[in-house]
């Protein structure tokens, strides 16, 4: 079994944050940015830093993982947002949940460090849709952009959305088929200056995200309920 570990970054005008974020990536993992249609040399710099480059033209932050994944050849991969908010050291310890077997899907919770790292607006819907998958079942406390899992198994669970509602898509059908869930926390900083969050850097873009997840949740979930 190969050591190595891919790490998805979905990436939209990211060039501002890419060097930084590709440099911190521990040994052994290999990038794979996926641009949705970046306008300020997003693609050149992630190539010029040495990470494998994907064009995926249909936008949309589902798409962009999507696209990652289905092009990552590792057996463990990682999904990683570009903008410098999430340090890739974060990465070994969710990995090794997955690799140990103690879990078959590892996320972050995001923990900010300062009080500008995650807007108000964007905290606040997060916290929504958290307490919906909570009483469903599933306990989990964000609707986080970090993760591992094996790819191969990822892809069987035949997640269809491809817009902001992927992770919260992601966690239902993996409590639905009886996967292992486990939350850790991890640092959220201020993303680097010179780029901005789809989500969190507006609250339109925050009432589009809530948006397409809750459209997941309308959709029906099949989470199955456990016990306390």
């Amino acid at each position: 079994m190969s050591d190595v570990v891919d790490v998805v970054l979905p990436c939209l005008n990211e060039a501002a944050a890419l060097p930084a974020v590709l440099r911190a990536l521990p040994p052994g993992y290999r990038a794979v940015v996926v641009d949705n249609g970046s306008r300020d040399g997003s693609p050149e710099v992630a190539a010029a830093c040495g990470a494998e480059v994907v064009h995926e033209p249909r936008r949309g932050y589902g798409a962009a993982v999507h696209a990652g994944v289905e092009r990552a050849t590792a057996e463990v991969v990682c999904v990683l947002d570009a903008d410098g908010s999430l340090d890739p050291a974060a990465l070994p310890a969710l990995v090794a949940h997955v690799r140990e077997g103690r879990a078959d899907l590892a996320v972050g919770r995001r923990v900010p460090v300062s009080r500008g790292s995650w807007p108000w607006h964007a905290r606040a819907g997060n916290a929504v849709l958290a307490a919906q998958l909570r009483r469903r079942g599933l306990r989990v406390r964000d609707i986080g952009p970090v993760r591992a899992f094996r790819r191969r198994e990822l892809l069987a669970l035949g997640v269809t959305d491809r817009a902001f509602g992927y992770p919260l898509e992601l966690l239902v059908r993996a409590a639905a088929a009886g996967w292992r869930i486990v939350e850790l926390e991890v640092a959220y900083r201020p993303r680097t200056e010179g780029t901005r969050s789809k989500v969190s850097g507006s609250v339109i873009g925050t009432l589009r995200a809530a948006r397409d997840m809750a459209g997941v949740l309308r959709r029906g979930s099949g989470v199955r309920q456990e016990a306390p």
